[in-house]
């Protein structure tokens, strides 16, 4: 496999300056999907054909004068995501046969901006687990070592992304669905603050598509490089045409900072939930070195950080609470059993698990309004600091696992054992208050996995932290592709 892969920065400007046709780029990188996806199975629903219509047609607009952001370049697409004529299935076997019939906003924005699309890449069932695998299209391995997962659910995308199976990618996030694929894979995404994309047309079949404002979930981008983040991200923001869109106009403020040195940064290697495993806080560290060296200000702790134990807690809630919606009336009736069977002074994970499962609309509230006292709480924070290094998930990428029961399995952090969703605070502490929060590469751990880490930044400062991971990304190097 190639030792590296153009950006699409890097292509767009060879197609500008005539080096290369986009036929050129489409036939080449469907070349490298057929020799090597076989081992990677990352893309599930290839759309060669039309691929390579939509290339001759972005020369063709290139010969008449044309320049578009994306025009002529090759992605791929999210499996979640509608396109017309192809199957959307969420890799439930009940759909296998759905197809819609228009395409998702993300999509139309892409081909509109003049992306050639390759594609649709793996997701796990329902979008709903760490890992990419379902009975239609199979497992999705890592790669940098097939025996390991790409991460889920965008893990087919991360692992295209690796692969050099097309320059972009578009995922979505509710639980690190962005950000563990590309931490686990060793490349590059941006959990955009809520509300900044819209997701019309992700949807579970058989839909309907509709304009629905997520509580916690959201669409974005996915690349090789820091500055393609920022390239991609410029295509799929604003609001749907059909809603906000009507009355609102998209200006995002300009990223607080252009120099590493004017950075005001807080560093968290640790959980008071979790432990954090070796080789992730060493590239926790390998950041935190980098933006010393580089003249930001580093903290390694201050008071103004909304408790993150809190925020773990109230995250689990709200992300459970809408697990349940379709239970059968009976099994929705144990679960609240064994909830009120619960201690008061139960405040554990496991516990706001099944808590948050049954939660009532009145308590949802509840719950809302502490939300609200964090999201004051970061305002507060931003005042002073400009971002937060910390971890994505507490592990680099972790061997398959299909135990169907998903609360028995677990991981092992250093030679210890833990729930396996409780892997998922991290991934919370941006979620849960809406934060932007881009992925960046952090070296490898001792075995040669890749290790990223995440850079939140301020609400609807999403500039902020793509900018930081650009910086990093020349201080300590970015993507390198798997051997």
């Amino acid at each position: 496999m190639e030792q590296n892969f153009p950006t699409a920065e890097q292509l767009a400007a060879s197609l500008r300056a005539g080096e290369v046709t986009s036929a050129e780029l489409t036939d080449e990188a469907i070349a490298r999907m057929e020799r090597g996806d076989d081992a990677i199975n990352a893309i599930c629903v290839p759309d060669f054909d039309r691929a390579r219509a939509a290339a001759r047609d972005a020369d063709r607009a290139r010969a008449r004068g044309e320049d578009r952001p994306l025009l002529g370049i090759p992605v791929t697409v999210k499996e979640s995501y509608d396109i017309a004529g192809l199957p959307t299935t969420w890799g439930m076997p009940a759909h296998r046969d759905y197809l819609p019939a228009e395409d998702a906003v993300q999509v139309s924005r892409l081909k509109a901006a003049g992306a050639v699309v390759l594609g649709k890449t793996n997701v796990p069932v329902g979008l709903q687990d760490v890992q990419t695998f379902n009975e239609i299209y199979g497992t999705t391995n890592n790669p940098w070592d097939h025996r390991r997962t790409s991460g889920g659910s965008s893990g087919g995308s991360a692992a295209a992304l690796a692969s050099g199976f097309g320059a972009l990618s578009i995922g979505s996030d509710l639980a690190g669905s962005l950000r563990t694929p590309a931490h686990f894979c060793g490349i590059y995404a941006h959990k955009p603050t809520l509300g900044l994309v819209a997701s019309r047309g992700m949807v579970p079949p058989p839909g309907p598509a509709l304009p629905v404002e997520h509580d916690l979930a959201v669409a974005g981008p996915m690349a090789r490089s820091a500055r393609d983040l920022t390239l991609l991200l410029d295509v799929m923001a604003g609001p749907d045409p059909l809603t906000l869109g009507a009355a609102y106009h998209l200006t995002l403020p300009p990223a607080r900072h252009e120099r590493l040195r004017d950075f005001r940064v807080l560093v968290l290697d640790e959980h008071p939930l979790l432990p954090t495993g070796s080789a992730v806080r060493a590239g926790v560290g390998r950041v935190a070195d980098a933006l010393a060296a580089g003249g930001a200000r580093v903290e390694r702790d201050s008071p103004l950080l909304p408790d993150p134990a809190e925020a773990a807690v109230l995250y689990t809630k709200f992300l459970f609470s809408g697990s349940v919606a379709h239970f059968p009336v009976e099994a929705y009736e144990q679960l609240q059993a064994r909830a009120a069977g619960l201690g008061a002074d139960d405040q554990s994970l496991d516990a706001a698990r099944l808590r948050g499962m049954v939660l009532s609309h009145r308590d949802w509230i509840a719950v809302n309004g502490s939300r609200e006292l964090h999201r004051h709480g970061w305002r507060r924070f931003f005042a002073e600091f400009d971002a937060v290094v910390c971890p994505i998930t507490p592990t680099p990428a972790f061997p398959h696992d299909h135990d169907p029961d998903l609360m028995a399995r677990r991981i092992d952090i250093d030679g210890a054992a833990y729930p396996y969703f409780d892997q998922l605070v991290w991934a919370g502490l941006a979620t849960m208050p809406g934060l932007p929060a881009t992925a960046v590469p952090a070296g490898r751990s001792p075995e040669g996995l890749p290790v990223g880490v995440q850079l939140i930044g301020p609400m609807f400062e999403d500039r902020t932290p793509l900018r930081l991971a650009e910086l990093l990304e020349r201080e300590i190097g970015g993507f390198q592709a798997p051997k």
